[in-house]
């Protein structure tokens, strides 16, 4: 398979296809939900309710993070996470906005 030219895709589908590759994965998408029922979460009370060893929870953190979806801040030596509030809204409109515009009943 050749390298894809995201070069001629507009911008919106390349924002929706990165944050689908987030939510491609259960054990991130039950990590959103998690901490999105929380206050704030560190990696270890997150892969215990999970079921995630810490390390694989870390790196689905990581996944998430890197796209802007979590925020985090230091207490001792360990990260408590929250989402980022103004990007979840982001990506509710993007994803409201594609869905709206998208003709479901084409082939009826």
């Amino acid at each position: 398979m050749g390298a894809s030219r995201l070069d001629i895709h507009q911008q919106k589908h390349l924002e929706i296809a990165e944050i689908a590759k987030v939510f491609a994965h259960p054990a991130r998408v039950a990590i959103i939900e998690y901490i999105s029922k929380s206050d704030a979460c560190i990696c270890t009370d997150i892969s215990e309710h999970i079921g995630l060893s810490q390390p694989t929870t870390s790196q689905h953190l990581k996944v998430i993070r890197d796209a802007g979806l979590l925020q985090g801040e230091f207490q001792g030596k360990s990260v408590c996470y929250c989402l980022n509030a103004e990007k979840m809204e982001g990506i509710k409109s993007l994803f409201n906005s594609f869905f709206n515009q998208t003709k479901i009943d084409c082939c009826s």
